[in-house]
Order: structure tokens, then C-alpha cells, then sequence
């Protein structure tokens, strides 16, 4: 008996010991590690880290709108409140911890791009995703690292390309935005001026622009599959919130049990369409029947998906396409709305290059110069993507800064959009003129990512932006309503928290 009580005192020692050295000794040391360098923070926490503080922080950034004072659009505040208290309190660089995990803040465009431009190298990769990621983004190249990731890709890279969005797509985009208008003439009803909620609009078209360019003819049930990601996104977002309980992701709760479900349902209705496109393959064009194909590497050899493969990159297709494209158009009408003398520019370019009624094509959108300044200057200030995590998976130097394997670097994209040292003193203001230069580092603007991780739809969202917003302009007039709260919000993407309340004027051309 004493003998079995010793060994368990052992065992309960060497727990103890293994707990300590990973939730005190390693942390402390990295801290003490980065202080020498001058690297300074809010000071790690044992096992909780700063997470909590940063929950109170956000909490209370949520609690209350961020009203327009003087065309001031500073939305660091909200989107990243920790940001502006410690960068303020610890200066640039600083460090803080999620849990024991040590998270490097930067927001240097050269260190940026050299972490960006180096991921997958070696030195620097992505995060891993947590159980909660996975199950909302799937297998998908959001998701994936290393060898998988270069094959997906590779493969990714055929269909986004931009002739087979212009050829292929573009008819889709147009199509599903004169729907779209044709549905808001209905609720105006023949009024001089009415509101919508053109937050909820934008979603429901990007949410049917991409069910039409990835499903082709399978349409209807690929919608019935984006009503199901919509549904994970909420328990998702309940997820995120409560971050702060270790473990809380892995216990079968009923917001969890629901999420898991709602999941293995997703799954199981993309296989069914995989499946059914065999058969049929009616849309050659469609993203489903592409991601089916198989395509040649530059060493000869095909590659190819197979369906949990394809089932992963169309989890991670709608969130990244059908949520970027949706609340970036949002920011785009918001800003047009409170700006009509941009209004009217983009509108006389846009009645100038594509006429009063023709529809758009692929040849003319390069010349909405206008409309393309006022959607970067819209990325500038909202950016999708607030930030990028990347992990050091070596010892490396980072600049003068020696950063021990391990050390996640939170890269603040909106802190750097928003920098008065590399925009001017108006950073946080609408000036689309800013953009008829050149960019002033590579670094400086980067809305769709940097390096060999940048997005790989942006050419599709670049595409829907254009033609939608010229052809929403070209048939309204848009005015900020009365009961707009503006409250920006970091969800997947940046979003309005309450909507986005517009009244609408029908053009008289």
C-alpha cells in the first residue's frame, strides 16, 4: 500500500513538474527573453494569460457605438482595443499572452512583409487552427500548411484565375445583381426615397452569387448549404466570446452539440452534390466542377482533390468569399453615402464608361478608375482582415528582435492601414485620392494578405465589388438614414454590428 501511495506521489510530482515548467518556467523566461530586447507588455498571467483582460476590453469597445465625429473613421478602438491601450502604454513592438501562448504585436511594414513574404519557408507558417476553426472552415487552404497546402493551391490558382472569372463568372455576378435591383424597385414601390438595410441586401446577394459560381446548376441546394454555414456562424461567434474558458470548445454543450451537427450536415450535403456533379456536369464553369478536375504541376504530374478535400475548400469558399465580399461592399455604400461628392464622381465614370443601362463587361471594368480608388481607400479604412496570425516555428531574427520558436506574431493590418507616419494626418479620414500614386510599401495596403498566403479569391472579389457597386450607383442615389448606428464589428470579417440602415433615391437617367 505505501508502495502504491509513493508511486502515485511520483506520478502527482511529475504532473506538477511538467505543469509548472509549461505554464510558468517556459512563459516567464520568454517574457524575461524579450525584455532584454526592450520588448515590454502587460505582463503574462498564469495559464489565463491576458486573455480575460482583453474580454473586458473588448466587452466594454462593444458596449457602445463609434460615432462619425468630422469624417473620423478610427476603428482601431473597436476591432483591436487592446492595440491602442498597450501600444500607447508599452510602445511598438509589445507582447502579450492568449493563455501561455507569448503573441508578438507588430505593425512595421518591413517586418510585415518579411514575415508574410517568408510564410511557408520554414522559419514562419500559419497558426494551427483550433477544434472550433476546423469545424467551421473544414480541410480548406485557409486551414491547411506545408506540402497540402501547396497542392490545394496550386490547384486553387486554375479557376481563380482572372480570364476564367471574367468568362466564366462575371455573366453570374451581373445576373444575380440586376435580380437584386429589380427586388429593391419592387420595395420602392414607385416612393421618390426609401430605406433599406443594404447590410442584410449585400449578404443575401453574395450569398447567391457565390452559391451560383460555385454550384452552377445545383444552385437551390447550394444555398441550402450556405443556410447551414450561416447557422454555424452564430454558435461560432458565441465560441470566440467565450474563448476565455480553457476547454470549453471540447465539452458537449448545446451550442457545441449544435455546431458539431450543423458541421457533419454541411459535410455530408457538399459530398451529395459532389457526387450528383459527376453525373451530370452541366456547368463546366461552376467552382464544383473545377475543384473536380484534375490539373498538372510544373513537373507534369496531375493532381487532384479528392471529396473531403473539396468538401473542406468549399466550407472555407463561402466564409471567405461570401462574408469578405459582402462586408466590404457594406463599407463601400456606407462611405459613398456619406460622401456624395465621391457619389457623383464614381457615377459619372460609371455612366461614362458602361452607358446609363448597358450591362457590364469584362473589357470596361478597367476603366472605373474612380470606382477602384474609392473600393482600396474602403480596404484601407475596413479592411476584411484586421490582422494576420503567424507563428515562429524556429528561433529566427525578425529585424533587430530575436524571436524564440514558438512566439505567434499578431501582424495588425488595420494598424498599419490607419498609420499617420505612412498615410498623413488624415489616415483615419475618406480621401480615394490617395490612391491615384503608387502605394508607398508593399506592406503599407495589403486588405487580401501578403506573400504566398495572399488570398486567393481576390480576384472574384475584386470583380463583384466593381460591378455591383457601379451598378447600384448608376440606379440610386444613397443617403445615410437617421437610424444607422455606426458600430463597427470583427466577426469572421469586419462587419456593421446593427446593419446598414440607407435611403435610396432612383437616379434619373
Amino acid at each position: 500500500m505505501n508502495y502504491l501511495a509513493l508511486v502515485f506521489l511520483a506520478f502527482l510530482c511529475v504532473r506538477f513538474l511538467k505543469f509548472a515548467y509549461s505554464t510558468l518556467w517556459i512563459p516567464f523566461r520568454i517574457q524575461s527573453h524579450f525584455k532584454r530586447q526592450g520588448i515590454s507588455g502587460p505582463g503574462y498571467r498564469p495559464v489565463f494569460g491576458n486573455t480575460p483582460e482583453m474580454g473586458r476590453q473588448f466587452g466594454e469597445a462593444m458596449s457602445r457605438p463609434s460615432p462619425l465625429h468630422d469624417g473620423d473613421h478610427d476603428i482601431l478602438p473597436r476591432v483591436a482595443p487592446f492595440y491602442r491601450i498597450w501600444s500607447n502604454m508599452y510602445g511598438k513592438p509589445f507582447l502579450f499572452w492568449s493563455g501561455t501562448k507569448p503573441r508578438l504585436v507588430i505593425s512595421d511594414p518591413d517586418m510585415i512583409k518579411e514575415v508574410t513574404m517568408n510564410t511557408g519557408g520554414g522559419s514562419f507558417d500559419k497558426t494551427e487552427f483550433d477544434a472550433t476553426g476546423k469545424i467551421l472552415f473544414g480541410q480548406g487552404l485557409v486551414v491547411l500548411m506545408g506540402q497540402q497546402w501547396a497542392i490545394h493551391r496550386r490547384i486553387l490558382n486554375h479557376p481563380f484565375r482572372m480570364e476564367k472569372v471574367k468568362a466564366g463568372w462575371l455573366p453570374k455576378i451581373v445576373a444575380e445583381t440586376s435580380k437584386m435591383l429589380e427586388k429593391w424597385e419592387g420595395t420602392r414601390a414607385g416612393r421618390d426615397e426609401f430605406e433599406l438595410d443594404v447590410f442584410k441586401e449585400l449578404h443575401e446577394l453574395s450569398a447567391d452569387i457565390i452559391s451560383r459560381t460555385a454550384f452552377g446548376s445545383f444552385f437551390e441546394e447550394g444555398k441550402r448549404i450556405f443556410s447551414l454555414q450561416e447557422k454555424q456562424m452564430q454558435f461560432f461567434s458565441l465560441a470566440v466570446e467565450r474563448l476565455n474558458i480553457p476547454g470549453l470548445r471540447f465539452l458537449p454543450t448545446k451550442s457545441n452539440r449544435t455546431m458539431w451537427r450543423l458541421g457533419k450536415e454541411t459535410s455530408e450535403s457538399i459530398r451529395t452534390l459532389i457526387r450528383a456533379n459527376r453525373k451530370v456536369r452541366e456547368d463546366s464553369s461552376s467552382l464544383l466542377s473545377l475543384l473536380m478536375s484534375s490539373y498538372k504541376n510544373q513537373d507534369g504530374e496531375e493532381e487532384t482533390l479528392i471529396e473531403d478535400e473539396i468538401i473542406g475548400e468549399f466550407m472555407t469558399f463561402h466564409f471567405t468569399g461570401k462574408e469578405t465580399a459582402a462586408n466590404a461592399l457594406s463599407w463601400v455604400l456606407l462611405l459613398l453615402a456619406l460622401n456624395p461628392e465621391w457619389q457623383d464622381k464614381a457615377r459619372e465614370e460609371v455612366i461614362r464608361v458602361l452607358g446609363s443601362t448597358e450591362v457590364p463587361a469584362a473589357d470596361n471594368l478597367k476603366d472605373l478608375k474612380i470606382v477602384n480608388m474609392i473600393i482600396d481607400e474602403t480596404l484601407r479604412l475596413y479592411p476584411p482582415i484586421v490582422m494576420l496570425m503567424r507563428k515562429a516555428y524556429r528561433d529566427v531574427k525578425l529585424g533587430n528582435i530575436d524571436i524564440p520558436a514558438g512566439t505567434e506574431l499578431y501582424l495588425s493590418l488595420a494598424a498599419v492601414h490607419h498609420d499617420t507616419g505612412i498615410w498623413g494626418n488624415d489616415a483615419h479620414k475618406f480621401n480615394p485620392w490617395r490612391f491615384k500614386e503608387p502605394r508607398k510599401h508593399l506592406a503599407s495596403f495589403i486588405p487580401f494578405g501578403l506573400g504566398p498566403r495572399y488570398c486567393v479569391g481576390q480576384t472574384l472579389a475584386t470583380v463583384e465589388m466593381k460591378i455591383t457597386v457601379a451598378m447600384i450607383i448608376r440606379q440610386y442615389y444613397l443617403a445615410v438614414s437617421p437610424t444607422y448606428v455606426h458600430a463597427p464589428k470583427l466577426v469572421i470579417s469586419l462587419e456593421p454590428q446593427y446593419g446598414l440602415q440607407l435611403l435610396l433615391t432612383r437616379t434619373t437617367l
